[in-house]
């Protein structure tokens, strides 16, 4: 093991080499964990098979089917290979054209996206939360801390579309509701994108969101414009200016590493000759509740029957067709090269 004694001469730095460390070592951990259940499956088998047991078989069977699950989100994990695939993910949700319906849509997206989260045992935190005007969410942001949550949660941006008989109809009638989802990497921002205090314009305001009487007492909250960009970000679910601050800041290294790869993948876009819609018309999922249940993904035409579940968050087979499509379409682009 070679030592280096300057390594904490530079903190930033040797944090961010500490956090590498980590997640390699979690990778390694769920490998271990994985290879020894197959490990204990096959020998269930064995056993059964040895002393020719029907019963003994069942049980491999049932512990087959648990241990299938495991194998694949192993096998997608492989499929996480960008640079900030590893990153702790800020998620974004904005409500479309629409009023009440479409604030209640992306409450609803909230949750879903909540429970995703405790399945995967991701920490979900509020950064800015807009009300709606009688009902739903405006707005929201919220950050994701866990291995891979940016490379998973990825394969939700874009605009969500939601067909149901609306609760807020008295005719009863049926609806389109609309919401787009925003997905960046969390990143440290003196390493990924350069900011300088000369280019903000910080202003503080007393929070409106959910949190507590404590919102309304003090100018806590904090809305940072990036001037040269004109990128605006704010933050008001905690208690002090300073926290508010620190993770609005956070944020805007998000959107400014956004931009910059956004920029570069125009830039590869013109040379391939295409170019790709953005707009309310080009919703990436739909998520039908009448005439018929049904939760379809446009890109990969992956779908559920069952919404209730989707709704619960149950989202591993829709993000597993994205990211496994997306490997594929690199691979074509490599092949091509």
């Amino acid at each position: 093991m070679t030592i280096v004694p300057d390594f904490w001469q530079d903190r930033e730095k040797a944090q961010e080499v500490i956090d590498q460390i980590s997640v390699r070592k979690e990778v390694l951990r769920q490998f271990a964990a994985t290879f020894e259940s197959l490990g204990e499956v096959q020998a269930l088998w064995d056993l059964a098979f040895e002393a020719d047991d029907e019963e003994m078989a069942g049980e491999a069977k049932i512990e087959w089917t648990r241990f299938l699950p495991r194998l694949e989100a192993l096998e997608l994990a492989t499929l996480l290979s960008g640079p900030y695939d590893s990153h702790n993910a800020v998620l974004s949700m904005h409500a479309g054209a629409g009023g009440t319906e479409s604030q209640d849509w992306v409450e609803m997206l909230l949750r879903m996206y909540t429970r995703y989260c405790e399945r995967h045992g991701y920490k979900v935190d509020t950064l800015d939360y807009l009300p709606g005007d009688e009902a739903g969410v405006k707005s929201v942001t919220i950050s994701v801390d866990g291995l891979n949550a940016y490379g998973y949660l990825k394969s939700e941006r874009g605009v969500h579309r939601l067909v149901r008989i609306s609760p807020f109809d008295a005719a009863g009638r049926r609806h389109t509701s609309f919401a787009s989802i925003d997905v960046l990497p969390q990143v440290a921002d003196d390493h990924d994108v350069d900011i300088d205090e000369d280019d903000l314009r910080i202003d503080t305001y007393r929070s409106s969101g959910k949190g507590g009487q404590h919102l309304n007492k003090t100018d806590s909250a904090v809305r940072i414009t990036h001037i040269p960009t004109g990128i605006v970000v704010q933050c008001q679910d905690e208690r002090s200016q300073f926290s508010n601050k620190d993770r609005a800041m956070k944020l805007l290294a998000a959107k400014l590493l956004d931009k910059k790869l956004a920029e570069r993948e125009a830039e590869l876009n013109s040379l391939r000759g295409h170019q790709q819609e953005i707009g309310w018309g080009s919703q990436i999922r739909s998520y039908i509740f009448q005439p018929y249940r049904l939760v379809k993904d446009h890109r990969t035409n992956f779908e559920m029957g069952n919404v209730d579940a989707v709704m619960d968050g149950d989202l591993d087979g829709f993000i597993g067709a994205w990211l496994k499509q997306a490997a594929l379409q690199n691979q074509v682009d490599l092949d091509g090269k």
